[in-house]
């Protein structure tokens, strides 16, 4: 067996040495934030003619009709899950998508408990972003994640939002003022 010498091999790792120095010498690299456990998904998918498409479109009557009105025909997407160990805590999470119904952030999604067989309440309502089910519980219920960022927490009624609201600084009441001050009138076309 040939073996190239010693010196070569020296030389080829103080090559690769050399080249990666400039990564090393970068700027460090801010941690990354801390990460919300990503928990089991929520698989939303079309049911036609199913259970829980029947009970989504029942509680989405009033979207339904109002985007047929506008000629859509919007595309009903439904998932079922356990919130808790109590049998009766079924989650029907529904999505409504048509061109009328989703905008900017994506088409929301709402989610409702099954309180006895047959009455759904609505316990989260219209977020946007795929929705996992976390290992942590509040209340005996499990976390929402939306998003894979924001944590929605059970109060003993309805899911929260722990993510905080951002402060009100007054900005729409100065541009009303704004508004106000230079409000023009339109010349004719």
């Amino acid at each position: 067996m040939i073996r190239p010498p010693r010196h070569t091999s020296l030389l080829a790792t103080l090559a690769a040495a050399m080249a990666l120095a400039p990564a090393a010498l970068a700027a460090p690299r801010h941690p990354a934030a801390p990460a919300i456990d990503s928990g089991d998904p929520v698989i939303l998918a079309q049911q036609p003619g199913g259970a829980l498409d029947q009970a989504a479109r029942t509680l989405n009557a009033a979207d339904l009709a109002a985007a047929t009105r506008k000629g859509d025909t919007p595309v009903v997407l439904v998932g079922s899950a356990p919130l808790s160990t109590h049998a009766g805590d079924t989650a029907l999470f529904v999505q409504l998508q048509s061109a009328n119904l989703c905008g900017s952030a994506g088409c929301a999604t709402s989610v409702y408990l099954r309180r006895d067989r047959h009455d759904w309440v609505k316990v989260l309502d219209s977020v946007s972003g795929p929705i996992a089910l976390s290992h942590h519980l509040h209340g005996g219920m499990r976390d929402l994640i939306v998003d894979s960022t924001d944590r929605w927490v059970w109060n003993g009624t309805t899911y929260r939002d722990t993510m905080p609201a951002a402060p009100d600084t007054g900005l729409r009441r100065s541009i009303e003022q704004f508004q106000a001050q230079h409000h023009t009138e339109q010349p004719p076309q």
